[in-house]
């Protein structure tokens, strides 16, 4: 007898701000095969946000004024947006909402103060509304993820690791490198697993792209960096960033890399827009080189998240390291497009099967638990 579909929707919405990436996954026993532990991704998809969605979330990474206001109303209206998603989804795949166990929800990060930064109260803050969603979609939500591994001590992210374990625990010795707007490594042995945000990826450029082009939100396949030309003192200035020298565990946001931080080192009105953008992609390919390089043993290095479209930043990756072997994790059959939310769906997973889900060898957490907080509808 077939095993009944175990059906869970995973949603994501970075720090790029970009939009929305939800992934439709199936962990039903019949998916498992020579994978350990293997899960079906039945369908994904993606949805941009628009400009004003966009700019409303990108304020709210610094302080300024009116932000419960700003906060909750767009707390409501991304609940609204991810309610849409979940209803194209289930319309594209032709999976009833009945068959859906539960939404595991990320939110929008808009602020992460994790505990490194010497705050006695350190916290964590995701933005749209599970129990609206819940509503909205007839179906259970887990979401607040973050908030209990805070709790005990830890950093609260990453939290995808747990997931590339589950997915990828034959893939060792190796590292998944996730390139959104913060970059993440998650670095995989047979008897060890770490993970830690290494600094700026997409964030910094988009942002830097954005306030010199008035088309477009990011510097296509890297075609603006790869004009200009790197500035190395300022490329050493930036590096010299104490987060970068800090020892994992250790996670960071856009709250702390953004356009302000960067003009805090240095009059940037002295060098041509097109160097700042290829100086800023060579700061995220050295962070995150130093990073794996401080890592014993790394075999492959498996490229997930939209910056892995970025060509321009992967040859330089691979220039940097050309000794060890960096591909699309695509190439596993697993879409590198997709693995995030897919990592939200194994948490409400998870959830629902009362696993543990932080790694604390990941995010200096006190003990192992099973994250998020279960919305009914």
């Amino acid at each position: 007898m077939a095993t009944k579909a175990n059906y869970f929707i995973g949603l994501m919405s970075g720090t790029s701000a970009d939009g929305i990436d939800a992934a439709l996954v199936d962990f039903s026993a019949d998916n498992h095969s020579d994978r350990q532990h293997q899960c079906k991704l039945v369908h994904s998809l993606f949805i941009p946000f628009d400009a004003e969605t966009r700019r409303e979330i990108t304020s709210l990474y610094q302080p300024n004024s009116d932000e419960i206001q700003r906060s909750q109303t767009l707390d409501k209206k991304l609940a609204t947006l991810y309610a849409d998603a979940v209803h194209q989804l289930l319309e594209v795949s032709g999976v009833a909402k009945k068959d859906i166990v539960a939404i595991g929800n990320h939110g929008q990060t808009i602020r992460h103060f994790p505990p490194e930064r010497e705050r006695k109260l350190p916290y964590t803050l995701q933005i749209g509304c599970n129990q609206t969603l819940a509503v909205l979609t007839g179906i259970e939500v887990i979401g607040q993820f973050r908030v209990k591994d805070i709790a005990l001590g830890g950093q609260g992210a990453p939290l995808a690791p747990a997931f590339h374990q589950f997915l990828l625990g034959e893939q060792t010795p190796s590292v998944v490198l996730n390139l959104g707007g913060i970059a993440n490594i998650t670095y995989l042995t047979k008897d060890r697993v770490m993970g830690f945000d290494t600094g700026p990826a997409n964030g910094l450029m988009d942002a830097w792209f954005a306030k010199h082009h008035s088309h477009g939100n990011y510097d296509c396949d890297g075609k603006w960096a790869s004009s200009g030309s790197v500035i190395t003192p300022l490329l050493d200035t930036l590096c010299a960033e104490p987060y970068f020298q800090g020892p994992p565990p250790k996670s960071t946001g856009r709250e702390v890399f953004h356009l302000d931080w960067l003009s805090g080192f240095v009059n940037l009105g002295q060098y041509a827009p097109a160097d700042i953008q290829a100086t800023l992609l060579a700061l995220t390919a050295r962070t995150i080189t130093d990073a794996i390089n401080s890592l014993p043993s790394v075999d492959a290095i498996w490229l997930c998240g939209g910056g892995r479209h970025n060509s321009f930043l992967i040859e330089t990756l691979c220039k940097m390291m050309p000794a060890k072997r960096i591909a699309n994790i695509d190439q596993l059959g697993i879409d590198g497009d997709a693995l995030e939310a897919m990592a939200f769906a194994y948490l409400a997973f998870a959830y629902k099967n009362n696993f543990c889900s932080n790694i604390p060898a990941v995010t200096g957490a006190k003990k192992s638990t099973t994250l998020g907080v279960l919305f009914l509808p």
